[in-house]
């Protein structure tokens, strides 16, 4: 049973930070790509950070988080994690986790974790 499970999010006012945690299957996470897409309200899911697996290991984010997002991976916890710095309320959204491998054609998405910015 695969599983991806979602963690860390919270309420945090504008400007503050929070890390989002993404534990999942020790196999798929060898040998997947991870991603983080965040979803607003009456919104479809955006993209917003990679995290290749460590055989070719990058990252890549979305214009509007770059310089305040982060994404690292712990291969021994088969954990990815998404450091969120210097949040806007923009940022408000269900932030999910998705585990892609194009060569075994896998792709799973977690359950979500809810981030709120406000004061």
């Amino acid at each position: 049973q695969v599983q991806l499970v979602e963690s860390g999010g919270g309420l945090v006012q504008p400007g503050g930070s929070l890390r989002l945690s993404c534990a999942a299957s020790a196999f798929i996470f060898k040998i997947s790509t991870m991603h983080w897409y965040p979803q607003a309200p009456g919104k479809e899911r955006e993209w917003v950070a990679t995290c290749s697996s460590t055989a070719d290991y990058y990252t890549d984010y979305a214009d509007p988080v770059k310089g305040r997002f982060t994404i690292s991976r712990d291969n021994v916890k088969s954990t990815v994690y998404l450091q969120m710095n210097n949040l806007r309320p923009e940022d408000t959204a269900v932030y999910y986790c998705n585990a892609r491998s194009g060569a075994l054609k896998t792709d799973y998405w977690g359950q979500g974790t809810q981030v709120t910015v406000s004061s």
